[in-house]
């Protein structure tokens, strides 16, 4: 079957599905069986399998599929008008260790991941910096995205994670919602993902968080630094790569509070990371000289570094606030700030409560030590705006438009224009 084919089949089974949960009425929450009608509706689209499903999480085995598909088009912007769809199959588990094996506290997750599909970004060669499809990249392959093991001690003061898991997950950790990359996910993966792999990428590394009742947590973290991880072999399986260039230590701090009663929670985070690995200087070559003139081998550095923070603040019962700000340094990085801000409006229509919109705006700025008189690079621009439709639990359909301003940083590309679909789906 043609990657086309798969992509049209994935949608007319959304479609399908979404026509029957309408077609069965908004009203009433979908419930796949009596036992779910008793009490919440289940998360899962398939519903809880007769029941087994919630009665082996309970016993301490929690199953997790998911599917998120992403066409984009540009009417605008590029070398050719075209469509690009790719998606991501994911299917992990949890294994509460405490209630299996009587382990105090602990849990092992493993994961894995396949992505599949074209890129609008490079197909139509929009220039761009950011992707306008999140999903794609890091090799349309399977990998093993997590396994690991966790465990509180203290009753929960020391938090303490250990075996194969993507930066993302525990450092500047941020949501996609959005599909464009500007978005989406850890920023500092995102500003530098040469050496910061963001999800589906997983290390192996370690990570120990002290939780502070009424604050929020510090955290640290050692992360493997090797680029076999991004390639082909082995990637399903939790394998150990000779040839580590060195050690990605990432720290946090987070504030988590909440005002008006509860109701209303914030997350504030700050970061920073040092990478140990020695990395070659984006401008200059061994003498100083730049390396675009001389193609001498690039000076070399040890050690790159970074920072962040991401803000997230929810303000009403409707409408929740985010700002993610990211920094690299100058001498390793070819980008080296990125700055995102969005709203996210909940039940803007009555009748679909749990409905969002949402809006973005956000910049990626390329280093100026890259930049000469014939070409100038200076920052991309990149807006989304979207809306959420939730025809039933479990599945969503969002599409989007995006618009960006000076791709790749430079004007020398037309701006692009780009609209989107995001499907999601929780089995």
């Amino acid at each position: 079957m043609q990657r086309a084919d798969l992509a049209g089949a994935a949608i007319a089974l959304f479609a399908f599905i979404a026509a029957g949960s309408v077609h069965a009425g908004e009203a009433t929450p979908h419930t796949p069986d009596s036992t779910a009608a008793a009490t919440e509706p289940v998360p899962w689209l398939f519903g809880d399998w007769d029941g087994a499903r919630t009665r082996l999480k309970d016993r301490g085995i929690d199953f997790q599929f998911g599917y998120t598909g992403e066409f984009a088009y540009n009417p605008t912007g590029g070398v050719v008008s075209k469509g690009a769809y790719a998606d991501q199959f994911t299917a992990g588990v949890t294994f509460d260790l405490d209630r299996l094996f009587e382990v105090p506290d602990a849990r092992f997750q493993v994961t894995f991941t396949e992505r599949n599909g074209t890129n609008l970004s490079d197909s139509a060669e929009l220039g761009t910096l950011q992707q306008v499809q999140e999903v794609f990249g890091r090799g349309q392959t399977a990998r093993l995205t997590d396994f690991w093991f966790e465990q509180s001690y203290a009753n929960g003061l020391l938090d303490w994670k250990v075996g194969r898991m993507p930066f993302g997950e525990d450092f500047a950790s941020f949501s996609c919602d959005f599909q464009n990359l500007t978005f989406c996910g850890a920023n500092p993966g995102n500003l530098v993902g040469n050496y910061i792999f963001n999800w589906p990428i997983s290390q192996w590394a370690t990570r120990a968080k002290i939780n502070v009742n009424g604050f929020g947590y510090f955290q640290a973290g050692v992360y493997d630094v090797n680029q076999k991880y991004l390639g082909l072999e082995d990637a399903v399986l939790p394998v150990f790569f000779s040839d580590s260039t060195g050690a990605l230590i990432p720290v946090e701090v987070a504030w988590l509070p909440t005002f008006g009663n509860g109701a209303l929670p914030g997350s504030y985070k700050v970061g920073a990371w040092y990478d140990t690995s020695e990395a070659d200087d984006v401008a200059e070559d061994i003498n100083g000289d730049p390396l675009v003139l001389t193609g001498l081998p690039a000076s070399q550095h040890r050690g790159r570094y970074g920072g962040y923070l991401n803000f997230q603040q929810q303000v009403s019962n409707s409408i929740s606030l985010f700002l993610n700000v990211v920094v690299a340094d100058k001498r390793t990085s070819t980008t080296d700030r990125q700055i995102a801000a969005g709203i996210i409006y909940t039940g803007l229509f009555k009748q679909r409560p749990l409905d969002d919109i949402g809006f973005a705006l956000g910049t990626t700025h390329v280093n100026s030590r890259l930049s000469d008189a014939e070409d100038p690079l200076d920052s991309e621009y990149a807006f989304e705006l979207y809306y959420t439709y939730r025809p039933r639990t479990g599945l969503l359909f969002r599409p989007n438009v995006q618009y960006i301003h000076r791709p790749g940083g430079t004007s020398q590309n037309d701006d692009v224009l780009a609209l989107g679909l995001k499907a999601s789906a929780n089995f």
